[in-house]
Parts: C-alpha cells; sequence; structure tokens
C-alpha cells in the first residue's frame, strides 16, 4: 500500500472511532422514520436555522453507506455552515441488530426516509425547496427520491460525491473494509442496499431506465479517478440537462483523494460543492481551495 494510502486510512479510521465513541447507535429500523441527529458543536443540525436570502435553501447531506449522520461530515458540514448555510444530516437505511452502520436497508426505504426528512427541514426553516449533498450511495439514493417519490417538487439540487449512479460491483465495496472495521461480516448479497447497488440490479435498471436525470432539478457529480470503490470512475456520471460531471484531478493535478476521502476529507472537493450550491458566485476550484 503507497504511504498516503496507509496515512488515509488511519486517518479516517480515527474520524470514525471517535464518533462511535461520541454517539449514540441508532435502533430504528429501514422502514422507520429518520431520527433526528443532535445539534452539533459546529452548528449542523440546529432546527433554530432559518435561511438567509443569501442562501435561500437548506442542505442536506446523506451519508453513504456504512456511514452515518455525522462522520461523513465533519469537515463538510462545519464548512458549509461557516459559509452561511443551514445544513441538517440524517440517519437512514437500519438495519434491525446493526448499529451505528448505516445505509444497509433497501434503497427504495431509505428514500422515503430521505422524503419525511426533507419535508421536516422544509417545514422546520420554511424554505420552499432544499439543496441536496450526498457521498457514495448518499449520492445516488436521493434521485430514487426525485424520480419516484416527488422529490423534484421539494428539491433544486443534487450534488453527489463518488456516487454510485450506475452500479459497483461486491468487489468494489471489499475496499472499504479498512475504513470500517467489523463491517466484513455485512459484505454479502443478503444485505439490502448492496445488492441494490450491484451494477445492472433491478433496483438501478429501474433507477436509470427513461434517463438519469428529471426536469428542474440541477445535478453535479464530483469524482475522482483514483476511485477504488465505484469503478470505473466515469461510471458514476450523468447524463441530461442539467449536469455537471466534474474530476477532482481535471481542478487539481496532484489531489489524490479516492472513494472515501472525497467525500470525507477533500477540499478542493468540498468548494466544488460550494460552487454547486451557489453558481451564481462560484469562484475556480485549484488545489489551493
Amino acid at each position: 500500500m503507497l504511504p498516503w494510502r496507509r496515512a488515509l486510512r488511519a486517518f479516517t479510521a480515527a474520524l470514525l472511532v471517535t464518533g462511535a465513541l461520541t454517539l449514540t447507535a441508532p435502533t430504528a429500523t429501514a422502514s422507520a422514520a429518520p431520527a433526528a441527529p443532535a445539534a452539533s458543536s459546529s452548528g449542523w443540525n440546529d432546527y433554530g436555522c432559518k435561511p438567509s436570502a443569501a442562501h435561500p435553501r437548506p442542505v442536506v447531506l446523506v451519508h453513504g453507506t456504512f456511514g452515518n449522520s455525522i462522520d461523513n461530515w465533519l469537515v463538510l458540514a462545519p464548512y458549509l455552515v461557516r459559509r452561511g448555510y443551514c445544513v441538517f444530516s440524517l440517519d437512514y437505511g437500519q438495519l434491525p441488530g446493526v448499529p451505528f452502520f448505516n445505509g444497509l436497508g433497501p434503497i427504495d426505504k431509505s428514500a422515503e426516509q430521505l422524503d419525511g426528512f426533507v419535508d421536516k427541514i422544509l417545514s422546520s426553516t420554511g424554505a420552499a425547496k432544499a439543496d441536496l449533498v450526498g457521498h457514495s450511495q448518499g449520492g445516488m439514493m436521493p434521485r430514487y427520491y426525485l424520480k419516484f417519490l416527488g422529490g423534484a417538487q421539494k428539491v433544486n439540487a443534487l450534488v453527489g460525491l463518488a456516487p454510485d449512479n450506475h452500479g459497483t460491483t461486491l468487489l468494489g465495496f471489499a475496499k472499504l473494509l479498512p475504513y470500517f472495521p467489523g463491517i466484513e461480516d455485512l459484505l454479502t448479497t443478503k444485505t439490502p442496499s448492496l445488492a441494490d447497488q450491484v451494477a445492472g440490479s433491478p433496483f438501478l435498471t429501474k433507477l436509470n431506465e427513461g434517463g438519469d436525470t428529471v426536469p428542474g432539478v440541477r445535478y453535479t457529480v464530483i469524482a475522482t479517478k483514483y476511485d477504488e470503490v465505484v469503478t470505473p470512475y466515469r461510471t458514476q456520471f450523468l447524463n441530461g440537462p442539467g449536469v455537471r460531471n466534474v474530476t477532482i484531478q481535471d481542478l487539481c493535478p496532484v489531489d489524490l483523494s479516492e472513494h472515501v476521502a472525497i467525500g470525507i476529507l477533500d477540499r478542493v472537493a468540498h468548494h466544488e460543492v460550494a460552487n454547486a450550491l451557489d453558481p451564481a458566485h462560484a469562484t475556480p476550484s485549484t488545489c489551493f481551495s
């Protein structure tokens, strides 16, 4: 393993272990309404937050497979809060008897959880629409909400960080094992979301037939050519009107972020998220973003 990859994995694991020690594990089933995470000390999940004129839409962060509403967003959520956004995150896809690791239930049911959460955030903030930012499964699952659950009427933009829009393989999921100690026993096609995310699955066939996008929503996909989970990385990209596909290395050739880092740590990717949320005030992303 290259030294930078070993260091990155150690740092990522440290973030996840810290979260595991400080959070209460979710106990809801995949079909239950998502519980609202406690307000964080960094200002996100603040249900008293009201969007400003500069940023009139709340941002909902959607974690990836094996992730949760806090650990996935320890860098990006405070980054967006500092920029003046009302930021919220949810847990979804819980399985009975599986604490801490989320995003494992049937993806159509997870999309229903997202539906309920967005309604809650719009009611809380008084906003007419929200923007969604998701990592991995969290960048793909919302497309089901937009396409089949009426989400397009409530969402202005979807930003996907390394989303598996056209699927991956169980071998791809195996690449996540070093980042999530203890998940190896869950790596099976009997885990609903993993089966749904395998390329060519009935779920993905339904999701992508008739076109990748729905009218009225802006889509941004931010990918890294070093993605070892969703491969080839260009399968993450979407086709259709209102789509912008970005490869991080086109903006910073020396950026070595892979699948996990692009969602959790990468400031170039996070700057592109900010650009996607506010394209009227976008600024060029560079290695120094």
